[in-house]
């Protein structure tokens, strides 16, 4: 098989494929899908490839593939309604009822998740790998939906990836006024959404939080899983619009229209910079298969906010590279 990369058969020019992570870290911050910062990173190496021949090393291979990302990523945006999650359309918890399931939208019009493992460094400076997983929380991406593309790009270029303000002139070729001006009204609006990045490491209280949460719900003791909430914690599942607004709502819906995931399995796993599960129900004839990846919000020891991503005939759990179906355990062989 011939690369697009390279033309060279079953190789991928290493110069290019090195980028390719933080590259999707930083499509996936500007457009709110990974869906999406998966197709634009692979446009802007099909880009590069085309244009790596007359690339002249007037600046570093990284920025110039960053100019390309930027520009791929304002041409997705063009004209695009913003990404929001279910709390950012309704002020008011909805009731724990079937009735409620009644409002969809669609894939595109819900911040999507992302796997840390897509997205995040493997090593590097602590303070810096703490920076890059606040800055894939879901609150932070939701807020970014709020900017204008170019404004959303300086506030990425500047804050999260530490660029030099000339250097981000130079990318979106502009002024440096003007960046610094961009900047000021990106921030001001975060400012007034509650787009923190405050650092909130997990502690052993929180992995011993986590370990409950997992014996709970596949024990489905609804109880003890509850007891693991604050009692204001919420809980969003896109595609729905509704949200819960209260531990006991939460446990409410559990054991009404949700308990259908009695008998679930839960796989752990860390998306947008945060715990979380790859949660598959019970198939008839033995089995698990996808239903929903919950991402979690721990604070104060407690469980804050969960945000279940279901998996209707979405192909998410594909797309994320998590197993396709679990199979029957096999029972322990008798000493």
């Amino acid at each position: 098989m011939t690369s697009v990369l390279t033309g060279v058969p079953g190789e991928i020019d290493p110069r290019l494929l090195e980028h390719r992570r933080e590259l999707t870290g930083y499509c996936y911050r500007m457009l709110g899908s990974s869906f999406d910062a998966d197709d634009a990173v692979q446009e802007t190496m099909v880009r590069a490839w085309r244009s790596l021949a007359d690339f002249e090393g007037r600046s570093s291979l990284r920025s110039w593939l960053y100019r390309i990302a930027t520009n791929v990523c304002l041409d997705q945006l063009s004209g695009r309604q913003r990404r929001a999650l279910p709390m950012d359309l309704s002020g008011q918890a909805w009731s724990p009822v079937e009735a409620s399931l009644a409002a969809t939208r669609p894939a595109e019009a819900w911040v999507e998740p992302v796997l840390d493992r897509q997205v995040l460094p493997e090593d590097g400076d602590p303070a810096e790998r703490a920076v890059a997983r606040e800055s894939v929380r879901l609150a932070f991406i939701a807020a970014l939906q709020h900017l204008p593309p170019r404004q959303r790009a300086v506030l990425l270029l500047r804050d999260v990836l530490r660029w030099h303000a000339d250097e981000v002139a130079t990318l979106l070729e502009t002024t440096v006024a003007s960046v610094n001006s961009a900047l000021q009204r990106a921030r001001a609006t975060l400012a007034g959404l509650g787009g923190d990045r405050e650092p909130r490491p997990l502690d052993a209280d929180s992995r011993d939080l986590l370990e409950r949460y997992l014996d709970a719900f596949e024990r489905y003791d609804i109880d003890a899983f509850v007891a693991l909430l604050h009692e204001d914690a919420t809980q969003h599942m896109p595609p729905f619009e509704m949200w819960l607004g209260s531990a006991a709502d939460i446990g409410t819906w559990m054991l009404g229209p949700g308990s259908g995931c009695r008998g679930s399995r839960l796989l752990r796993t860390e998306a947008n910079g945060c715990p979380a599960f790859a949660q598959y129900r019970p198939r008839e004839g033995g089995g698990h298969v996808p239903w929903g990846l919950h991402v979690l919000e721990v604070e104060d020891g407690r469980i804050r906010h969960i945000t279940s991503f279901l998996d209707l005939d979405t192909g998410l759990f594909a797309r994320l590279g998590l197993p396709a179906a679990l199979e029957p355990e096999t029972p322990a062989a008798t000493p």
